[in-house]
């Protein structure tokens, strides 16, 4: 499978494209057809703006100036005045956009979050495995996050903070995380294995596998092997394993344990992650 680590990110030509008004709700279980996802939407402290081109191209260009003012110089060093400057906007104009710098990074995410689940589906589009979807789906992150990944660990440090805005738990974040989410219930209900599972397990295992999602990035931070080939390997040894306990879950002798499985589900992951799109 091909890597993606030469991924131009051509935001302006995207910006045309416009941004829903909710993604929540266009991601809340109806896309599993396999289609393309909703566009990013707009997160608090990134200004809903009229959708014109120019609003739009404006926007995108400031984002793609701060991502690579940030690789260049690192986040902390990279202030909203130097941002504006080689963006040739002015300051005010920037904020307008993005009332905070921290808002650049949210934004930065939800394009990230819209082109990875675009390239996965269309990745796994020919399987019906639910393990080769999945992996597929984990793979697909990598190849579509490797070009940030030396600067990966500056927005560890900011995202590893509960109170932030930019943590993968917050309320700011519930746009990425539901795009992320339904890319997920598209990989398990596109499966020849969704049907012999649990219905109520199979609106749960999303959220679940997107916790999952989050392991490996957390261990693809901290990767300095070429390629992060330690990380890619961490994905090829543990989805078999994982879709191997997924699978043994609809045997009646293991239903005890996906009853109580459940909820620990209910009761302590999902209150934990902000908004969830999981009725």
């Amino acid at each position: 499978m091909p890597h993606r680590a030469d991924t131009a990110w051509d935001w302006a030509d995207r910006a045309r494209l416009g941004a829903v008004d909710d993604l929540a709700a266009t991601n809340d279980g109806s896309g599993t057809d396999g289609g393309t996802p909703s566009a990013p939407a707009e997160t608090r402290g990134s200004r809903a703006q009229p959708k014109t081109d120019k609003s739009e191209q404006t926007r995108a260009l400031i984002l793609e100036t701060a991502m690579r003012l940030f690789q260049e110089r690192g986040y902390e060093k990279t202030t909203m005045r130097a941002i504006a400057a080689e963006a040739g906007v002015s300051v005010g104009n920037a904020y307008y956009y993005f009332s905070a710098k921290e808002f650049l990074i949210q934004g930065f995410y939800d394009r990230m979050t819209y082109d990875h689940a675009a390239d996965a589906r269309n990745r796994m589009a020919d399987t019906r495995d639910f393990a080769e979807r999945l992996e597929i789906a984990l793979v697909s992150w990598l190849d579509t996050a490797a070009p940030y990944h030396e600067f990966a660990a500056q927005f560890f440090r900011t995202a590893a903070d509960p109170t932030s805005a930019l943590s993968p738990f917050s309320n700011e974040s519930h746009p990425a995380r539901a795009t992320a989410v339904a890319l997920f219930r598209d990989v398990l209900q596109g499966s020849d294995l969704a049907p012999k599972l649990d219905a109520e397990l199979v609106e749960l295992l999303p959220d679940v596998l997107w916790l999952h999602l989050m392991v490996v990035v957390l261990y693809w931070v901290f990767d300095r092997t070429e390629d992060t080939e330690r990380t890619r390997e961490f994905v090829r040894r543990s989805t078999p394993m994982a879709a191997r306990v997924i699978n043994l879950s609809r045997y009646r002798v293991f239903r005890p344990i996906v009853r109580d499985a459940k909820g620990l589900i209910q009761d302590f992951i999902l209150p934990t992650i902000g908004k969830t799109a999981v009725k």
